[in-house]
């Protein structure tokens, strides 16, 4: 289940349906959002890379120490943690990507022909 949800991180980040809270970047003049984006994709992009890093760290750990689950199957603990370490190293990536293309004054949209959810 945690492979599913961090798998899906960046794929949500790109399609433009992680929460976003838009109602003062509504009222901001261009320029000065522009810069708030990018503020918040530098730190949106600490955050991520700071989560992959220790992610990735601990699958190591868990390899190199041979953790084994508490089941009776006693799975290795690395497999079913490398799924978050492939979700937040990809979500780190996206995150940059999207940096790149604000700081380029290029506004990232989501992908093309999909249309973010709208849930009311």
């Amino acid at each position: 289940m945690a492979a599913a949800a961090f798998l899906a991180l960046p794929v949500t980040l790109r399609r433009g349906e992680h929460i976003r809270v838009t109602l003062v970047l509504q009222r901001l003049p261009a320029s000065a959002r522009r810069r708030v984006e990018i503020a918040v994709h530098v730190v949106g992009l600490f955050l991520a890379a700071a989560l992959a890093w220790f992610s990735v760290r601990l699958v190591w750990q868990s390899r190199a120490f041979y953790d084994i689950s508490t089941g009776l199957d006693a799975t290795p603990l690395w497999i079913p943690q490398l799924g978050m370490a492939a979700g937040t190293l990809l979500l780190t990536l996206a995150l940059l990507v999207q940096l790149a293309e604000h700081v380029r004054g290029h506004v990232p949209t989501p992908d093309a022909g999909d249309e973010p959810a709208r849930i009311e």
